[in-house]
């Protein structure tokens, strides 16, 4: 059976969401196969090389943390982008962020994430948080075009990752992977991970990092 344990991260280092506390997640799991939420070329030939030969980390906090987890295990690591958003995420998150009100929830946001570390961003709060700051973006654009654009690009982004996690495995056989993905995706991410199961011939055994389970 092909376990995958779905986690929830952040892309750069803040207190003890730090590469050291997700590699040990990792070394607690031993997973064979690493998902990620990353394209292809976001960990470069040049990047490897220089991690192997002269033990130069990587800015990424999860690549830096598979990085680490190489020293006590042996994986494949797997991109699972495609493309990057589209210009119109940018667009409305530079409009966003001159809210000063939604300035304050993320900051509060990542306050808790730096003090709790990946338990608080694999929790229901993380979630509860992430979506009250998706209402407040709604009420701060009456732009519904490009909300609608917005929303629209985010699940195809989304797809595109799950798809291309369900294509390798329909491909390749193990016994524990984990799927590394930005928090902002959580709440999304395990509604999708319901409706592959679903419709999918292959059947995958999810975990929900944070006691959640599907």
């Amino acid at each position: 059976m092909n376990n995958i344990t779905f986690i929830s991260t952040v892309h750069e280092e803040m207190g003890k969401c730090n590469a050291d506390e997700l590699c040990a997640i990792l070394e607690k799991i031993r997973p064979e196969i690493v998902f990620l939420e990353a394209l292809e070329n976001t960990y470069s030939n040049y990047e490897q090389n220089l991690f192997s030969s002269f033990g130069v980390y990587h800015q990424k906090l999860e690549i830096k943390a598979i990085q680490k987890y190489c020293h006590s295990s042996s994986f494949e690591y797997v991109p699972v982008l495609k493309n990057e958003l589209s210009n119109s995420f940018e667009k409305k998150y530079d409009l966003i962020c001159e809210n000063i009100q939604f300035q304050r929830m993320l900051d509060d946001f990542n306050s808790l994430a730096s003090e709790q570390g990946f338990l608080f961003l694999n929790s229901s709060k993380s979630i509860y948080l992430q979506e009250k700051m998706r209402t407040f973006e709604y009420l701060l654009l009456p732009d519904n075009k490009l909300n609608k654009a917005v929303n629209e690009d985010i699940d195809a982004y989304e797809n595109s990752m799950m798809r291309n996690i369900y294509s390798y495995c329909r491909n390749n056989q193990f016994d524990k992977a984990v799927f590394l993905c930005g928090v902002a995706h959580r709440h999304s991410i395990i509604e999708k991970i319901e409706s592959f199961n679903s419709k999918e011939k292959i059947a995958l055994n999810w975990m929900i990092y944070g006691n959640l389970s599907v």
